[in-house]
């Protein structure tokens, strides 16, 4: 194999016709196999010259579309989320580069790869490029080919230039993100006025603190596909936290916390990164658990203990919140708390705040990636909420530990 591409269109008759167009005699033969459509070319080095077979297959998602769908198992889906993985995996010398690269897979709708069966195809090269500008491609290259721009294997952009390769390096300083609006309208037939009117109030508070807005930002999921998180679900995940968070800023050991939560027979909702985390409270990793406070925070908010979240430009404090409705104490039994919480915030105003902070998540990504300064809102407080919200409409239906911030 030479190479794969990988595009957000779609359209196997465009690469067939690319190539009776730059290969008028040669001799082609088309079908389908396992899901897959094949085009084997072959053709001849002159009138009594050897032949030469190239081979090209293609297949691409059932529904294209400018995201990679949870949902979908179909081969192809599941190619791209590993690719998705693998190169996230990758170390990178730009990581602007990575970051857009990452956010171009989602996109990805069409894989196709080449395969030099037998001899040598006359201007290889040159059709790879003409086909990788058609289908604003990334290609997966192998090492030791013409098109090749590293020792292992490595990825390139339509024009050819390496994104990056197994050791980090990266030959370009920016990539090109496309959304065919075709695909991204379809998805929009079943919008509800309400989901239109979150997007919409979202984006006129991003407008008035002068940050970024993405209008091509998909709404978000409507009241009737969401399934908010129960209130002692809520009540019991916060306690939960509540404990990492005095073990983060040394107010108890590790074991203490464990036996706390043990004591009141709670150790069966500890997460098992939490469990990691008691067992072994490093310093770095409890940095990383004080940024749980932002998901207190909303948890509490979630239910009605905290008022207002307030905007996200600087860091909330749990000080503010009344002994009496904090969840744990030495003093006291945390069932209590969990068993006296009863309701939680209307639905429309968990989703309504899901959809903002959906949006003010991106515009850090968008940042971070195009190297600016984000100074109208602290992007770890964002990130934290967003995070928590998304664990209370049980986005993906994910548990805390794999909750995700897809931007």
């Amino acid at each position: 194999m030479i190479c794969t591409f990988y595009s957000h269109e779609i359209g196997f008759d465009k690469i067939v016709n690319k190539l009776k167009s730059k290969y008028p005699k040669a001799d082609f033969k088309i079908y389908d196999e396992d899901g897959s459509q094949i085009a084997e070319m072959e053709t001849k080095d002159g009138l009594f010259g050897s032949a030469n077979k190239l081979t090209i297959t293609y297949r691409q998602r059932n529904e294209p579309s400018y995201q990679i769908p949870e949902t979908d198992d179909s081969p192809l889906t599941a190619n791209l989320r590993g690719l998705s993985g693998y190169a996230a995996s990758l170390p990178s010398e730009n990581e602007k580069v990575k970051e857009l690269f990452l956010h171009k897979i989602q996109t990805l709708n069409s894989e196709f790869s080449i395969i030099q069966e037998k001899g040598k195809t006359k201007d290889l090269k040159e059709l790879i490029y003409e086909l990788a500008q058609n289908f604003d491609a990334v290609l997966f290259a192998q090492p030791d080919t013409s098109i090749s721009k590293s020792d292992g294997q490595h990825f390139l952009n339509k024009n050819l230039d390496l994104i990056i390769d197994n050791n980090g390096a990266c030959g370009i300083e920016t990539l090109d993100v496309k959304i065919n609006s075709a695909y991204y309208d379809k998805d929009q037939t079943s919008i509800t006025d309400q989901q239109k009117e979150w997007k919409a109030n979202s984006e006129k508070i991003l407008e008035e603190k002068s940050i970024k807005i993405n209008k091509h930002l998909p709404y978000i999921e409507s009241e009737d596909e969401v399934v908010i998180r129960t209130a002692k679900e809520i009540a019991e995940r916060v306690t939960v936290l509540a404990m990492t968070n005095l073990v983060a800023f040394n107010n108890l050991s590790g074991e203490e916390a464990g036996d706390y939560l043990k004591k009141y027979n709670l150790w069966d909702l500890v997460t098992p990164d939490e469990k990691d985390f008691f067992a072994n409270p490093t310093e770095q990793r409890k940095s990383h658990e004080s940024w749980k406070c932002e998901c207190i925070w909303v948890l509490m908010w979630a239910l009605n203990k905290v008022g207002d979240l307030g905007f996200p430009d600087e860091l909330c404090s749990l000080n503010d919140i009344a002994d009496e409705d904090y969840p744990v104490s030495p003093e006291k039994d945390p069932n209590d708390f969990i068993n006296s919480i009863t309701e939680t915030r209307n639905k429309l105003e968990i989703l309504a705040l899901n959809d903002l902070y959906y949006r003010l998540d991106w515009a850090c990504v968008d940042a971070r990636i195009n190297g600016t300064d984000m100074t109208a809102v602290h992007p770890g407080v964002v990130y934290e909420r967003h995070y928590a919200l998304n664990w209370l409409i049980n986005y993906n239906e994910a548990e805390w530990d794999d909750v995700t911030c897809d931007t």
